[in-house]
């Protein structure tokens, strides 16, 4: 028989098979009729124009190409710009990795084209990040921490203004804060935090929120570790967090709107207090009563 309104196809899989299931149901809900089979080339031939089908070269080459052209106009934009720019761009690279079945040398290229950019993106929104150093975390006495000065890159952004709002709410209640134009700039009597030859930085895998934690024994605190998750994915990429834009973009919206960092952390001091409480009772973003 003839196949009226036309086929699709997916490559084989448990979530590829699953969304044919749901467009099949949807189809037979509105009146009409569907079938999913199982199909396979006949020949090598057949099996290589199959997967050209899924071929995404050009789809990267746009993308790359809108990188490119992005990149000429974000040194004149501002930091929520830049912000929202960075998650839309990361959206529709997101998007087209999704649907990239059989991966081929465009997405290696693409995936390093992507990583350039977006550190230059990470640049300007937080310039002189520090570089990841090796070696274990002592366990220190936060006894010998109280009353001191602490100091830091101004322009606060992510890791910075929710390691400041650590050490100020678990560390050091009467800590002292220097914002530095120059990291070289840091006093000697104080304790410099992410930047290069501070004295607590990325460490490994760790941003330097998360080493402040390990620091100072505030690892096994659940609602902290969230916290640490959204810095972590905001600052080093990898696995996202529901929360994690949210938070981005409001930390972009203050930042353009307060005139200093120290009304810059103590806006967010308070976003973070309220996101410590909500990850204190336990639930899942988005669940409501």
């Amino acid at each position: 028989m003839a196949l009226r309104d036309g086929a699709y196809l997916l490559p084989a899989g448990t979530d590829n098979a699953h969304r044919l299931r749901e467009l099949a149901d949807e189809c037979i809900r509105e009146g009409g009729s569907a079938w999913l089979m199982n199909v396979e080339g006949q020949s090598a031939e057949d099996t290589a124009a199959y997967r050209e089908l899924f071929n995404r070269s050009l789809d990267y080459a746009d993308l790359r190409k809108s990188w490119k052209e992005a990149s000429k106009s974000i040194t004149s934009m501002s930091a929520l710009e830049l912000t929202r720019l960075q998650r839309r761009l990361q959206r529709e690279f997101d998007a087209t990795r999704a649907i990239d079945f059989f991966p081929a040398e465009s997405r290696l290229e693409a995936d390093t084209a992507w990583g350039e950019f977006n550190k230059r993106l990470q640049a300007l929104l937080s310039p002189g990040e520090p570089h990841e150093t090796d070696g274990a975390i002592p366990l220190l006495d936060v006894s010998d921490y109280q009353g001191r000065t602490w100091a830091t890159r101004r322009h606060l952004w992510v890791d910075r203004v929710a390691s400041a709002w650590l050490i100020r709410r678990f560390i050091d209640h009467d800590a002292r804060f220097r914002w530095l134009a120059d990291p070289l700039e840091c006093p000697k009597t104080a304790l410099g935090f992410d930047f290069d030859g501070a004295a607590f930085t990325h460490v490994g895998n760790r941003v330097t929120f998360e080493t402040l934690m390990a620091s100072f024994g505030l690892e096994d605190d659940p609602a902290l570790a969230r916290i640490g998750v959204i810095v972590h994915s905001l600052d080093l990429g990898g696995d996202s967090v529901p929360e994690a834009s949210g938070f981005e973009a409001m930390l972009a919206g203050a930042r353009e709107r307060l005139p200093d960092d120290d009304a810059l952390l103590s806006e967010i001091s308070g976003l973070l207090d309220s996101l410590y409480m909500h990850f204190q009772r336990g639930k899942p973003a988005g669940e409501t009563t």
